[in-house]
């Protein structure tokens, strides 16, 4: 029966109706599916390679990146704009807003600026009164400065409206941003569901302030102040570490150390009652700049499978530091700051005795006048077999990683360590004392004989430290052996990734 012109435009009615309700479900259906990555916020006073003036940069200008190639989370960083910040980035930046931020009874101006780098979102905290000053730390009003900096961090989430899942804190100069996240931000829209990890890179610099600065510099309340207070003081990294839903060091082995006094610098009670939340992750290095098939600074370019360069290396810099051209003679290298804890006061001790043996010592770095002065004395002294450079020299060290034999780290104290790994990228075998990062990043083979990456001792004694260099220079002697050592070390993956894979599991515990 045919439909009357009523009846059929209903019908089309209905199965447009009908079409439409079909498109709404797609919609909702892919609307669901689309996930928000969760995001991380990297706190820091310093960051490659805008501003840096230590390891602390190279892990923020290197984690935060390694995180973001795994494409799980929303990776970016947080730091100070410094007036020496490197004006080729600094004309770059992206300007966003502006806003005050009370710090106690202050309301100060606050610029946000950002730029993105590497998949990584870094944002710039502005405030020329604070930071734009010729040197970063060492100032009378540090405690102001980067208490204002750690309350502009969560000031600026609102005017951004940007509210991390995990807000990763390092170091005391940024103890405070988990410090007022869960105090006086903790019930405000947006903050509440923040979790916090503070990340200890150096225990001996925690932030220590009289207690009268808790209300007039910090602008926190007297309830607040118990979760600061220690040893007659506040104590900014006490506070970090109590808030902190967890916290962590730069390896396994320094998260263990510093609950003994020894290594806490008075801290082992904090940190003990706070070990359930306490974990180690080791550092890593950046393996593309420490690459000694790609490194444009080094004499030739070599590689684990092809080591024919290392020896070009070694005879230019022994020509360039006027040291015999000797294959057959290993070089000890030492590149470091000359001061007691890097275990200078173990080198002073046994070095003339060592230099007895058929070797040549080479030494980069400044420190105490006391060790500048006698490592040039024995440079004199023993002229062919021992050479001091006396300088910060990044070009030279390099040279150095790749034209030595065996590199010397005996660390008093070393909460992770970088110049172990980048010695085994070139090639250059590690002596180093069991501690810290040094022990987490060196298997000795002088233990088993068999797959080991360097050489160790335990105690701190310089002759037990002379024994294991000459474990290793009477090892350098049967070449199929230390070519073995050799090839473990430049294969031993000290990336960026593996760091990051592990810090990724603790966020997930968050997710």
């Amino acid at each position: 029966m045919k439909k009357t012109a009523s009846e059929e435009k209903q019908v089309k009615t209905t199965k447009e109706k009908a079409s439409a309700k079909k498109t709404v479900k797609k919609a909702e259906k892919t609307t669901v599916t689309v996930k928000r990555k969760p995001t991380v916020l990297f706190v820091a006073s310093e960051a490659n390679p805008f501003i840096a003036t230590g390891g602390l940069a190279d892990v923020i200008g290197s984690l935060p990146v390694a995180l973001a190639e795994r494409d799980k989370y929303d990776v970016r960083v947080i730091i100070p704009l410094y007036g020496t910040m490197e004006e080729g980035y600094k004309t770059h930046l992206t300007y966003l807003c502006n806003f005050n931020v009370p710090v106690a009874w202050r309301n100060q101006y606050c610029g946000l600026f950002s730029y993105k780098k590497n998949g990584v979102t870094f944002y710039f905290i502005d405030n020329e009164y604070y930071f734009k000053r010729d040197t970063l730390y060492g100032h009378y009003d540090d405690g102001e400065r980067f208490a204002f900096f750690s309350r502009a961090v969560l000031e600026c989430m609102q005017h951004l409206d940007y509210y991390p899942d995990v807000m990763h804190c390092h170091d005391w100069q940024t103890a405070l941003s988990i410090v007022y996240l869960k105090t006086i931000y903790s019930a405000r829209y947006g903050y509440d569901h923040i979790r916090a990890v503070f990340t200890i890179h150096n225990i001996e610099y925690q932030g220590k302030y009289g207690r009268e600065t808790l209300e007039d510099l910090f602008g926190l309340p007297q309830n607040v102040g118990p979760l600061l207070d220690y040893d007659g003081c506040l104590n900014l990294m006490k506070g970090a570490i109590q808030c902190a839903d967890y916290v962590t060091t730069v390896s396994r082995t320094y998260a263990e150390e510093i609950k003994d006094p020894y290594f806490s610098h008075g801290l082992q009670y904090v940190i003990n009652d706070n070990a359930a939340k306490l974990k180690g992750i080791l550092n890593g290095i950046d393996v593309d700049l420490y690459n000694p098939e790609k490194d444009k600074r080094l004499f030739a370019n070599f590689s684990a499978e092809d080591t024919s360069g290392k020896k070009v290396c070694k005879a230019e810099l022994q020509k360039m530091l006027n040291l015999p051209v000797r294959e057959d003679v290993p070089i000890i290298a030492v590149i470091s700051r000359l001061v007691s804890h890097k275990g200078l006061d173990l080198i002073k001790c046994i070095l003339e005795e060592l230099l007895s043996e058929d070797i040549q010592v080479v030494i980069l770095g400044k420190g105490e006048p006391y060790y500048e002065g006698y490592f040039n004395y024995v440079s004199d002294t023993y002229s062919g077999k021992c050479k001091t450079i006396i300088a910060y020299n990044k070009d030279l060290s390099s040279k150095i990683y790749s034209g030595a034999d065996i590199f010397l780290m005996p660390s008093k104290q070393e909460p992770c360590g970088l110049s172990q790994m980048i010695a085994c990228r070139y090639g250059t075998i590690p002596v180093v004392r069991r501690t810290g990062g040094l022990n987490d990043s060196i298997t000795p083979f002088n233990d088993s004989r068999e797959n080991g990456n360097g050489f160790a001792f335990t105690n701190y004694n310089a002759h037990e430290m002379l024994y294991v260099i000459k474990d290793a220079i009477y090892t350098y002697g049967n070449k199929p052996v230390w070519n073995k050592i050799m090839h473990t070390a430049m294969t031993t993956d000290f990336s960026w990734g593996v760091s990051a894979a592990q810090y990724e599991k603790l966020y997930d515990l968050f997710i």
